[in-house]
């Protein structure tokens, strides 16, 4: 059963929310983040970007840089940037993106529950990008990015959240990316309890996104019991900030793959290849986004074709059975001499934020690769299915928007 319980935030103040509110730090490189905090000092990402307060002769992982954030946070919270809740609540944070409403809990979840596994992940993790949030949340004394989770939409939840998104917002703007923001408190007893029990009912949550800083605040609650031996499971650090959202609101997006060559064959040749495999015909541009699950579309000199993978080679294993494996199995590996796609340097991925247009640029003249594949986006029920097997996702399979922002909400551990 899911643990699932509300905190003090520490929050913005109403006039300071849209300022700090930022993307996460690792959609921004280092140059783009010093470019994001140089238009705007105030953004969340001088503290979980902190190198850009440094000449680039500094190194990104260097011990200043994690100081630097613990103090820029605290120098924030001191100064009155941000409020300190009084009592435990849990929070509703409402995003809207094209007209598309997403409402999730902030909470904080379980380390327990994460090792135990009724927080099931999806993804493997790496150590050098799990160091440098160990390091960050250590030195902040504060979780300062949100995971999110996912859970089967429940009846309570959803009562209370309508019941509760009938009053003001506390926080009300849109974001320099189109989409707005909203925010609400749920202070209420017996709201709180009603939430609390309803995810105790949950048998199971999803880490959706943001594996690797589930994985660091875990590593660092475990940390902190070491160093406390007399601790009784009541502290914040056994607790990690969470936004959890109902699977019947989130859109998964199309994760698409370009590849720099043909591994030495004509474009005619792999042409044959493909058609060998696959039931393939050539589409327009208005045909060319995937319509269906077992569809794909490859962009080639120009044209775009659909792909349909055949019955035979589809699976019911929930890891083998997706579109980006079948590729991956059927194409990539054989035809193209991808081997493993989160090493090899000939195959790079696009979000599907950035749309099929961007498919086209990078195959183009001025582009750095000759062939697109645009895939049909994996569904939610997919993600649950891989996690409730116990197995991984391959990478790159799932992209989520729109994306939480950081410095709403913060947990202090």
């Amino acid at each position: 059963m899911a643990n699932i319980r509300p905190f003090r935030a520490i929050r913005p103040t109403v006039d300071k929310a849209a300022a700090i509110a930022a993307l996460p730090y690792d959609v921004y490189n280092r140059q783009e983040a010093k470019a994001v905090v140089k238009d705007n000092p105030d953004s969340f990402l001088n503290i979980d970007r902190a190198e850009t307060q440094f000449d680039d002769s500094v190194d990104t992982y260097a011990e200043c840089v994690y100081q630097k954030a613990h103090d820029l946070l605290w120098e924030k919270i001191n100064r009155g940037d941000f409020i300190r809740e009084d009592v435990p609540c849990y929070y509703i944070y409402e995003l809207t993106m094209d007209g598309r409403v997403q409402t999730g809990i902030v909470a904080c979840a379980s380390i327990d529950d994460y090792e135990n596994q009724v927080i099931k992940k999806h993804e493997n993790t790496r150590a050098d990008k799990e160091a440098d949030r160990i390091h960050h949340v250590d030195s902040c004394n504060a979780q300062t990015g949100p995971i999110f989770l996912a859970y089967r939409a429940n009846a309570v939840i959803r009562e209370i959240v309508a019941k509760t998104k009938q009053t003001a917002a506390v926080y009300d703007f849109t974001s320099e990316d189109g989409i707005r923001h909203r925010v609400w408190v749920i202070a209420d007893a017996a709201d709180i309890e009603a939430i609390r029990s309803a995810f105790d009912s949950i048998g199971v949550i999803y880490i959706a996104d943001g594996h690797h800083r589930a994985a660091s605040a875990v590593k660092v609650g475990l940390k902190r019991r070491a160093e406390h031996p007399d601790y009784d499971g009541s502290e914040e650090f056994n607790y990690f900030l969470s936004v959890l959202f109902p699977d019947e609101e989130l859109m998964i997006m199309d994760y698409n793959r370009v590849v720099k060559d043909l591994n030495g064959l004509s474009e005619d040749a792999f042409l044959k290849k493909v058609q060998d495999l696959f039931d393939v015909k050539p589409v327009g541009k208005a045909d060319r986004k995937p319509a269906k699950k077992g569809d794909f579309s490859m962009y080639l000199n120009g044209q775009w074709y659909q792909c349909t993978i055949r019955e035979a080679d589809r699976s019911s294993d929930p890891v083998k059975g997706l579109d980006v494996s079948l590729l991956q199995e059927l194409l990539l590996t054989p035809v193209l001499g991808i081997g493993d796609p989160k090493t090899d340097k000939r195959i790079d991925f696009v979000g599907g934020i950035r749309g099929l247009d961007e498919l086209e640029r990078r195959c183009g003249a001025d582009g750095d690769s000759v062939v697109a594949f645009a895939m049909y986006a994996t569904d939610i029920s997919e993600l649950f299915a891989v996690a409730d097997a116990g197995l991984l996702m391959p990478p790159k399979s799932t992209w989520f928007e729109p994306k939480l922002r950081s410095g709403l909400f913060i947990h202090e551990i």
